[in-house]
């Protein structure tokens, strides 16, 4: 292993790593090389002198073209982390030439936006106009990898949903509890207690599988011993599902609670008395392990963990 390491010291250049990159995302030699604005047989070059240096190939030869193989995903994994701290390096480098106060990126699931997230990040610009400020509204599933490519400085999350959970740092802040809403003018709104078997007619707003929401309102219809919606209207826009829900009183959906809370406030859904016997999943921090948080990532981080603290 050391020895593999001293010769990637002394040898590897960042023209080759960006060329694993421009493979994975091209899938051909041909088109890598012209994105790189390299001859092919340099390509080619390039290629076998890291393989060599790692001594294991690092692609295989497809139908949909080059693929990269375990040892190769890892390696373009590395790569991607690599290249996108080298541009976060210029870019700080160049906004503290430039007097400006750097750049922070922070990936947030929905359920945490109103009461967690956009909260701090309002406090983070007032302390730091100068910075520049990115959010990335997601599934904790879909902004892993941008947190292993370094696409997002940390992650508010879960990063339970990963199949290699300890490759993450992880410090819980809150629960996120969901909750059944109706647009404004919707007939039950007005109900004590409401069941599933009430909504049973209506047509549900319901989201993709791979959404967390979708499984938990597939677990709650099961324990009222109801099936799925048929003929679900499906988005994971949660504005379009507030905006079908404003407009038609035939609907009914769900949503997290601080984010119907939102929009209950301003005149535009109704949070229906439906009792959850589901367990309110748990978000907190996500942070890559072995990597190094830039100044304002920390304090962000220092922040939320301030904020969740009981008062």
């Amino acid at each position: 292993m050391k020895n593999t390491l001293d010769v990637l010291m002394s040898r590897l250049r960042m023209k080759q790593l960006q060329l694993l990159i421009a493979l994975d995302d091209h899938k051909s030699l041909h088109k890598a090389s012209s994105a790189m604005a390299m001859t092919q047989s340099a390509a080619s070059k390039a290629l076998a002198e890291l393989e060599s240096m790692l001594e294991a190939p690092l692609f295989e030869r497809a139908k949909t073209g080059l693929i990269p193989n375990p040892f190769g995903r890892c390696v373009v994994r590395y790569a991607r982390v690599l290249a996108a701290d080298l541009s976060a390096l210029c870019q700080e480098v160049a906004q503290i030439r430039a007097g400006t106060g750097g750049r922070l990126t922070v990936g947030t699931i929905m359920g945490a936006v109103p009461d967690i997230v956009a909260p701090m990040i309002n406090e983070m610009h007032a302390r730091h106009p100068d910075l520049a400020i990115e959010i990335v509204e997601d599934t904790s599933a879909r902004m892993l990898p941008m947190l292993d490519d370094g696409r997002v400085d940390l992650v508010v999350g879960r990063s339970s949903v990963s199949d290699q959970p300890s490759k993450y740092h992880y410090q819980p802040l809150t629960d996120e509890p969901l909750c059944i809403v109706v647009g404004h003018d919707h007939e039950r709104t007005g109900a004590r207690e409401v069941g599933f078997a009430d909504l049973a007619h209506y047509r549900w707003v319901t989201y993709p599988s791979y959404l967390p929401m979708s499984a938990l309102l597939e677990r709650e219809l099961d324990l009222a011993g109801l099936p799925m919606p048929s003929n679900p209207i499906s988005t994971a826009s949660p504005l379009m599902t507030v905006t079908l829900l404003q407009q038609s009183a035939e609907l009914v959906s769900i949503l997290p609670a601080s984010v119907a809370k939102v929009f209950e406030r301003h005149g535009m859904l109704r949070i229906l008395p439906v009792r959850m016997k589901s367990k309110s999943q748990t978000f907190g921090i996500v942070t890559r392990k072995g990597g190094e948080l830039s100044p304002a990532a920390r304090q962000f981080a220092q922040m939320l963990r301030e904020q969740s603290r009981p008062h």
